[in-house]
């Protein structure tokens, strides 16, 4: 079956949703890497493991940050030479690795999540006009649920 080609408009939010991730991502690493030393791809990783009360198996890591196992397995190793994270082995599968945050890692990601979270309210939230979020948010969670489906 052909593929279709979406009309202007949606070709158009496209674009702008490009850019605007593209911007906003781009000033928000720079942000971290200013004030703490700390791209984005590595608060995320802290983000990431907090939330999972601290540790994850690299595989599940790398799914939640959006990297490939190898580019994971990578940044992790640069973060375990900061002492961010350190890895352990899986006590019931001795083939899976975890990555844990370390004292330090909690201690970034406390001092960075304020300067992070100034920012995506300063070059994301704060443009957002009135209710926009519940027209965006479902459908941006729409979008990611079809292209997880795939």
């Amino acid at each position: 079956m052909p593929a279709t080609r979406p009309d202007a408009e949606r070709l158009a939010v496209w674009r702008s949703f490009l850019v605007a991730h593209a911007r906003v991502t781009e000033l928000l690493d720079a942000d971290l890497r200013a004030r703490h030393d700390l791209p984005l791809t590595w608060y995320d990783v802290l983000v990431q493991l907090s939330e999972a009360g601290g540790d994850l198996t690299m595989s599940t890591l790398a799914d939640r940050v959006l990297l490939s196992r190898s580019n994971c397995t990578r940044l992790v190793d640069r973060m375990q030479q900061a002492d961010l994270v350190e890895r352990r082995p899986d006590p019931d599968d001795h083939r899976r690795v975890h990555a844990v945050l370390t004292g330090d890692g909690r201690a970034m990601l406390r001092r960075a999540a304020r300067t992070h979270l100034a920012g995506v309210d300063r070059w994301f939230t704060s443009g957002l006009h009135e209710g926009a979020g519940t027209a965006i948010g479902p459908a941006l969670d729409e979008i990611s649920r079809r292209a997880s489906d795939d």
